[in-house]
């Protein structure tokens, strides 16, 4: 299953209307923010159709599960969109992730808990605001986040150290960025340990940058936020991945790249590619792979992607940091 599907759910008393585009969306919000009555709404139309008094709209189908039976209800579903309440364990478990893994269906599932075992993206990541009478899904995070309050776009982040979730190429890259500016560059060699190396460094005022593969960091988000807001020296930056980085600075000129950045959705099938990240991987080695200069390795970066050429493009991709060399 691929692109991006509206969906419009409508009752007498409340309306949603959204757009998913990936594998997996994450829906969040205290309790009684309309979580559970989207997705019981779905269920009753599911049900009982035109009686139930419910509308829903989509151009494929909505389905919800639970507890009972739920792996063989996803093995039986395809090319849907399956709804999935909070209060379920099974979210919790390697095996449900390993059946969303395999599955061509989209899974929207709501929970204020982090779901370790899912590489779901921080752009996925959906609270609920009250507008009149209606509920509406709204992005909570961003791709970046400074926690001054809001960054806008004339604003520069100016990093004194640099943490890296990457240990590979992504680290060699931006180890090499932080020699030009002087400053210390460390892998957290993980997503996972991204607090615990703040911690490491905690007692340290200078400004930290956090880079980390925002197409499969959702599952940290909440704790790393809230980490952030406290310590007001550390600067979130997620984009996709290294990989979307250079693709996204037209280093590799390319026609197909071009048309997939504007629309990723269109072009990654959600049995394939379990993030996006991976998928923005396989397409720069792809297009690389014939070229002994360009071919490139996630595991330790060919020297040309440090040349000047390359690190000023992708500089300009990430136009509100600022690798200038400190005077």
């Amino acid at each position: 299953m691929r692109g991006a599907h509206r969906i419009i759910v409508e009752s007498r008393k409340v309306k949603y209307d959204f757009v998913v585009k990936r594998n997996i969306t994450i829906l969040t919000g205290n309790s009684g923010s309309g979580k559970t009555v989207l997705i019981d709404l779905i269920r009753d139309y599911r049900r009982y159709g035109a009686d139930s008094g419910v509308f829903v709209s989509c151009d494929c189908e909505c389905r919800t599960i639970d507890n009972e039976d739920w792996k063989r209800q996803i093995e039986e579903i395809s090319s849907s969109i399956i709804f999935i309440d909070e209060g379920n364990r099974f979210l919790f478990s390697k095996e449900f992730a390993g059946v969303v893994q395999k599955s061509d269906n989209y899974f929207v599932i709501a929970t204020r808990e982090k779901l370790p075992m899912l590489p779901y993206s921080v752009n996925e990541i959906y609270g609920f605001r009250k507008s009149g009478k209606f509920h509406e899904a709204k992005q909570k995070y961003n791709e970046i986040y400074h926690i001054y309050g809001e960054l806008t776009e004339e604003g520069n982040v100016d990093p004194e150290y640099v943490i890296t979730e990457d240990s590979n190429s992504g680290y060699d890259f931006f180890s090499e960025l932080s020699k030009v500016k002087a400053i210390p560059c460390v892998s957290a060699k993980g997503k996972s340990n991204i607090i615990r190396t703040l911690q490491a460094n905690q007692n340290d005022s200078k400004i930290k940058l956090v880079i980390v593969d925002g197409a499969a960091f959702g599952s940290e988000m909440k704790e790393v936020m809230e980490y952030v807001n406290v310590f007001e020296n550390v600067v979130l930056y997620a984009p996709e991945s290294f990989e979307w980085l250079l693709l996204a600075s037209n280093v590799i000129s390319d026609k197909e790249i071009t048309d997939i950045l504007k629309k990723p959705e269109n072009y990654i099938e959600s049995k394939e590619y379990v993030s996006w990240e991976r998928f923005f991987t396989e397409v720069l080695t792809n297009k690389t792979q014939n070229n002994s200069v360009w071919a490139y390795s996630k595991r330790k970066l060919p020297k040309v992607y440090l040349s000047s050429k390359v690190v000023n493009a992708v500089q300009k991709v990430m136009k509100k940091i600022n690798w200038k060399e400190r005077r």
